[in-house]
């Protein structure tokens, strides 16, 4: 099978099952597995945080990262396509008692402008703003890269506002091979980031969530709280130290075969291409045409992809899926599109 449904479905390099085998553990709630600690370190410095903390996934990180940041009965504003909103069974609500107030974009990309027109300062009948949160990549939005000058500008007017902001940079590192930026200077200006260890770079599984050493520290106990106490964990997290690495060097090729995917789907009549500026290669099916079928249709010619809605499609390129494998599903889908349409013009 040639999967795109996500860049979840990785299997572990050569070099990252080695670093699991050889892993040295200890007991990672103790504070005592040295793997987990270097992973922490390093992840730290990458990002130009002060600490980080490893979580077992990008929903458990987000999760904290908003507690972290806000008070019980707050606001969070975010995109109205958020993977916050959409996408994490409203563990925001659950877990920190906020409210997100979710702000409508075009692109998937917050500005201040667009963020001050829902920013709320408190009063007697509105909750104040807790925290800001931008998707860098933007998921639903077909992995749009934030420009750093929107980053920024929310960042600076928010903080001046006294209101933190978060970055869920789950596949930040997209990003960063997009944009030419180190990730530091990505998030320079960001209270605290998330970032997958287990889509784009590959690991078997992990998240890190990196910010002041004094929140990360509290994080820890909220992890404990979430049933992230992992223990012997070393041996994920030495995976996790491989990707950080040596995936992000490779992220390039994963976006030239989502721009060849595009650009294939943009020769299909009534195929109609969202940008594409990174691995996710979001396009629309022709009218009338039904996912539920053509995801279908897809499986019994050896190709895996996932429809988002009633409307639309996604295909996530990773390490695993090469350009002709990239070629031989947009020949599947073609042949699937044929089949869907002959289907439905004799039914």
């Amino acid at each position: 099978m040639i999967d795109l449904r996500s860049d979840t479905v990785t299997k572990p390099t050569p070099a990252m099952r080695r670093a699991m085998f050889e892993a040295e553990v200890g007991d990672d709630v103790y504070g005592e597995d040295p793997t987990a600690n270097r992973l922490e370190e390093r992840a730290a410095e990458v990002v130009g945080k002060e600490a980080a903390l490893f979580v077992p996934t990008g929903t458990m990180g987000n999760t904290i990262a908003i507690k972290l940041l806000t008070e019980h009965g707050q606001e969070v504003v975010c995109d109205s396509r958020a993977h916050l909103l959409d996408w994490e069974l409203a563990m925001l609500a659950w877990f920190s008692g906020c409210l997100i107030r979710s702000a409508e974009t075009s692109d998937g990309i917050l500005t201040w402008d667009i963020v001050r027109t829902v920013l709320k300062t408190g009063g007697p009948h509105s909750a104040r703003t807790g925290a800001i949160e931008i998707e860098n990549t933007h998921n639903m939005a077909g992995g749009r890269v934030y420009p750093q000058e929107a980053i920024d500008d929310i960042c600076d007017r928010a903080h001046e506002a006294g209101v933190p902001v978060h970055m869920d940079g789950a596949r930040i590192f997209n990003a960063a091979a997009a944009s030419g930026k180190p990730v530091s200077e990505i998030v320079a200006k960001v209270d605290t980031v998330m970032f997958c260890l287990s889509k784009a770079l590959g690991a078997p599984a992990g998240s890190i969530v990196a910010g002041p050493a004094k929140l990360i520290e509290k994080g820890r106990l909220l992890r404990k709280r979430l049933g992230g106490g992992m223990r012997q964990v070393g041996v994920l997290a030495a995976a996790g130290l491989v990707a950080l690495e040596e995936s992000p060097k490779c992220l390039h090729v994963d976006h030239a075969n989502a721009r060849f995917i595009a650009e294939r789907l943009g020769r299909m009549d009534g195929v109609r291409v969202r940008p594409v500026e990174t691995n996710l290669v979001v396009f629309d099916l022709p009218e009338g045409c039904a996912p539920r079928a053509v995801v279908a249709g897809l499986k019994e010619r050896g190709v895996l992809m996932n429809s988002v809605n009633d409307q639309f499609m996604r295909a996530v390129t990773h390490y695993d899926v090469t350009r002709e494998d990239c070629a031989h599903a947009m020949d599947a889908l073609e042949e699937t599109l044929r089949a869907v349409d002959a289907h439905q013009k004799t039914a």
